[in-house]
């Protein structure tokens, strides 16, 4: 039988992946890595072999026990969940966001596709996990100083009624803090007709949260992620709401979502958190010694962060970026993702030793 590959794909693809692109991650072999946000840090040697045992220790012939209920405990303990609140698990925050998505895309028999809405720029993975899930998304563009426009926020909330808001605190890619009176407005004006999830992946390096504050709106969500405090390889993601909330979306997660590998070194960490909190501090401190250099550098603006990461505005992020890549540092070029962020570049906070080597090769690109 013949048959059209091009046919192929034309007829049982959906026409919205199909134009879209693949999540391209590049290759960072021989980079001095500051474009993902990830903790320089490793674990003190003197942890690596209790490591190595709990690891040794893990049934991988088995599936992990679905409740999750021993890695939960050490969250809801450790992490400032709420009592009398549980949290709902994620291979990443990622696998989080897309299960919100897929409980809030409304069916066509219901009468319209269901909004997701979320400032612009800010975590490509809300935008992409509308798409894959069937939600139109709306993204309401932040003012020239990459704060909260919360007129045009209101606005479009009232004329839109988003199933779902998200909020990055502080936001992806700008670093900033959004005003929490702001959050507050934009919490009451969804009221029960959309949630608010605030998206915490940064908690660590901003120290703010909105966790604490669940037991006064039954409409919000806090998002988390362990990624950030320096975890990043075993991709865990947790969230927490209202209980009959949660119960909601735990009917779309898979049940087997994490696996033993995941849940067990997240376990082992979780019990010496002091080290990576020790960690977040250090990095606290680069990133205040980072910005004051970047800000003495001729012809470079720097924004507030209170994420591990720094957004500077230079006079050309392409060429600026392409010196840097000579060099061997990768950091990310986000001069392209919004007009708000024209030339602008967005470095990770590292070690006082990469930090020392990209400062090196960013004036030596200025002045070329």
């Amino acid at each position: 039988m013949q048959m059209s590959l091009d046919s192929l794909i034309a007829n049982t693809i959906r026409q919205d992946v199909r134009s879209d692109h693949i999540y391209h991650v590049p290759d960072a072999s021989g980079f001095i890595k500051l474009d993902a946000m990830e903790n320089p840090y490793v674990l003190p040697s003197h942890l690596h072999h209790d490591l190595a045992n709990r690891i040794a220790g893990v049934a991988l012939n088995r599936y992990p026990v679905a409740s999750y209920e021993t890695i939960k405990q050490r969250i809801r303990a450790k992490l400032g969940v709420p009592a009398g609140y549980d949290v709902m698990l994620g291979n990443g925050s990622d696998e989080l966001i897309a299960i919100m998505a897929q409980a809030c895309a409304l069916q066509p028999a219901e009468g319209r596709r269901a909004v997701m809405m979320a400032p612009a720029p800010s975590f490509v993975m809300f935008q992409r996990s509308a798409m894959v899930a069937g939600m139109d998304f709306a993204g309401v563009p932040l003012k020239a100083d990459l704060t909260l426009d919360l007129p045009a926020m209101l606005a479009a909330i009232e004329q839109q009624q988003p199933a779902l808001v998200f909020l990055a605190y502080p936001n992806n890619p700008t670093g900033n803090l959004f005003d929490a009176g702001d959050i507050e407005q934009i919490i009451q004006a969804l009221g029960d007709k959309g949630l608010c999830v605030v998206d915490e992946a940064y908690e660590p390096f901003a120290q703010q949260s909105f966790m604490g504050r669940l037991p006064e709106f039954p409409n919000l969500i806090v998002m988390r992620t362990l990624s950030k405090l320096g975890l990043a390889g075993i991709r865990l993601g947790y969230m927490s709401c209202a209980p009959a909330l949660l119960e909601q979306f735990d009917k779309i997660r898979p049940p087997y979502n994490v696996n033993v590998l995941t849940q067990a070194a997240a376990e082992f960490c979780l019990d010496h958190l002091e080290v990576l909190n020790q960690q977040a501090a250090l990095l606290r401190q680069q990133r205040s010694e980072l910005s004051a250099a970047l800000a003495n550098l001729p012809g470079v603006n720097v924004f507030p962060s209170a994420a591990n990461f720094i957004l500077i505005r230079v006079p050309d992020s392409a060429q600026v970026h392409a010196k840097l890549l000579e060099r061997k540092v990768l950091i990310k070029n986000v001069g392209r993702m919004h007009n708000v962020l024209a030339n602008c570049l967005r470095i990770t906070v590292s070690t006082p030793e990469e930090n020392a080597i990209m400062l090196d090769g960013l004036k030596a690109a200025l002045a070329s």
